[in-house]
């Protein structure tokens, strides 16, 4: 990938994007709904149950908080061990380590202080699933760390 003038800013930019975007196709794909209905679950969080019977505003509002929540994880991951990161060839277990720290706090904080606060529950597929949706996750923002930060 070529160097760009703000290297934090970019793997910032592509691991929140890239990884937020994928994650709901990830959980399109884990809990058998759309991506609409996975992005109105997401609203939900914010405005109530009362988002999962909107329609494409609530879903867009979902999208908004998607990428904003992954915005601000990739950022924390950037500039907490993001230079650490770059200088080592073991950027894949830095990214798959802050997955296991990202699915812990959305799954056991985030979402039960959310506006459907509900702690979740897992079947062992689900858990597993969500686990590797999140590890994958990291793995991105790891990557485009390594990518944009490396000399």
């Amino acid at each position: 990938m070529p160097r760009t003038r703000h290297p934090l800013l970019a793997a910032i930019l592509w691991g929140g994007f890239v990884a937020g975007t994928l994650d709901i196709g990830a959980a399109s794909l884990i809990s058998g709904f759309g991506p609409l209905v996975i992005l109105r679950y997401i609203a939900a969080g914010l405005l109530g149950k009362g988002a999962l019977a909107g329609g494409t505003t609530e879903a867009a509002l979902g999208l908004v908080l998607q990428w904003a929540m992954s915005l601000v994880i990739a950022a924390i991951f950037v500039l907490i061990v993001g230079r650490r990161v770059a200088a080592t060839s073991r950027w894949p277990v830095w990214g798959v380590a802050y997955g296991v720290v990202v699915f812990a706090v959305m799954n056991y904080v985030v979402v039960p202080l959310s506006a459907l606060s509900k702690i979740p529950h897992f079947t062992v597929f689900s858990f597993i699933a969500n686990l590797a949706a999140m590890l994958l996750f990291g793995w991105i923002i790891a990557f485009f760390v390594r990518a944009k930060l490396s000399n």
